[in-house]
């Protein structure tokens, strides 16, 4: 384009319009047009999401990119916010595992055993929960850390385009539903694990279901191996992406698969056992690549080892109750339902309403109002699928907490998101984002 005005020879001016810059070019000035719109800076800022088929749930990315670039990266999070923690404290102790459990719904277990590991250390009976309660809760734990790498595996391999990972992903996940379907009646959501014990033992048939599914799994996992391991284009797409350093994860406070793919052998399983696990064999895995294909191999290995767990699991467990013997705290675990499957059998109505006045009263007590915790707090941590997940609980002697707050760790995980993919491509922000792994009703809670 070029004005009325005179210009002299092998020049090149600039002008802004409501239509954005123009540059007037007179003679054989090429070279300084083209050097003068290198030097302008164009760059824009892009939502991703937070309804966002890439972004894992309900997670508002704002990127500024600079053409394919991205320049400067933030999360925005706050979108799937239902204030559990807030209405623990209008809840009793034992109520707020319904609520826990929904939080980070990919691990609705390790959110309920932790919390009832802070109760419990609030109520000094940590060693004296059962030895068979105890084990239940290692093998579910470890059963739903290998359906929620599943998760992870299958969406990840979606948002990048690998749809058989995906398929496969959701398909054995299914298998380990039907197992929690059987024991807990329900595939998420359990609130199954309870202050002092379990809320009921294990039905006819489940140990023999998981054993059968324990012969499954590993055939399973090694699928995905074959489908990804030497795959040129999955390696492509995930080495040298979404990289963190140690200094970083340590400076971030990051935890789980992203911390271990730094070569850090840290798992809670083993730096602070709890559950029992110092007694099962099982292997830390970890990676020395920082990025999200050494998080892809640490993923693959612990399911293996949980599948490890497990098999140890169903070895060790032996006859006995699932709940503490203190009848102020137990919450009823041997329930029996009628012929029709609903409501309590007749025999254990007669049993707690003809045994006395005063136990059918604590019964109710217990029931509505709950037991009370002795003032305190304290804080109690566990090896959750996506790095420590810690609870802080304050008892101020009542029935209800005084405050309960989670350290979840997709929350801290994904203060690395910036780190990790400012500098790289706006494809490559997908896959950094699908190895931190994060699962938003953790994050809001």
């Amino acid at each position: 384009m070029s004005d009325q005005t005179t210009t002299p020879p092998s020049a090149a001016h600039a002008r802004e319009t409501t239509e954005g810059r123009i540059y007037t070019v007179t003679g054989s000035d090429w070279d300084e047009v083209v050097q003068a719109a290198a030097d302008a800076e164009e760059r824009i800022v892009v939502n991703m999401g937070p309804q966002h088929p890439s972004t894992h749930g309900v997670l508002r990315l704002i990127l500024e990119i600079d053409g394919e670039n991205v320049t400067e990266a933030r999360c925005g999070i706050g979108y799937l916010h239902t204030g559990i923690e807030k209405n623990l404290e209008f809840r009793n102790w034992t109520q707020g595992v319904t609520f826990v459990t929904r939080m980070d719904y990919l691990m609705p277990l390790h959110n309920e055993t932790a919390y009832c590991l802070a109760v419990e250390k609030l109520l000094g009976i940590t060693d004296d929960i059962p030895e068979r309660a105890q084990v239940i809760r290692v093998l579910l734990m470890e059963l739903n850390r290998i359906s929620s790498h599943m998760v992870c595996l299958a969406t990840g391999g979606m948002e990048i385009g690998a749809l058989t990972v995906m398929t496969f992903g959701f398909r054995d996940r299914e298998l380990i539903l039907d197992v929690f379907e059987m024991i807990t009646g329900l595939r998420m959501n359990h609130a199954y694990i309870r202050p002092g014990g379990l809320a009921q033992d294990l039905p006819p048939g489940a140990v023999d279901k998981i054993r059968e599914l324990v012969n499954i799994l590993p055939g399973r996992v090694r699928e995905y191996e074959l489908l990804l391991n030497d795959n040129a284009i999955f390696k492509g797409r995930t080495q040298g992406i979404g990289y963190l350093d140690l200094a970083g994860c340590m400076a971030l406070g990051l935890t789980g698969p992203v911390l271990r793919s730094t070569g850090l052998p840290h798992d809670l399983r083993k730096t602070q056992p709890y559950c029992g696990y110092e007694n099962y064999e099982f292997d830390v895995a970890t990676a020395d690549s920082c990025d999200s294909w050494g998080r892809y191999l640490i993923r693959i290995e612990e399911m293996k080892q949980s599948l490890r767990i497990v098999e140890q699991c169903l070895d060790r467990l032996a006859p006995g109750p699932v709940m503490v013997g203190d009848k102020k705290i137990a919450w009823p675990a041997q329930l029996a339902l009628g012929s029709d499957g609903l409501g309590n059998s007749p025999a254990h109505i007669a049993n707690i309403m003809g045994t006395s006045m005063e136990s059918l009263i604590h019964h109710f007590k217990l029931v509505t109002e709950g037991f009370r915790v002795p003032p305190g707090q304290v804080y109690s941590a566990i090896e959750s699928p996506r790095g420590e997940l810690g609870v802080h609980a304050v008892s101020d002697g009542g029935t209800r907490p005084y405050r309960v707050h989670f350290r979840d760790p997709s929350f801290n995980n994904l203060q690395a998101m910036a780190a990790m993919c400012e500098g790289g491509q706006v494809a490559d922000v997908i896959v950094a984002v699908a190895g931190i792994d994060p699962v938003m009703g953790g994050v809001d809670r």
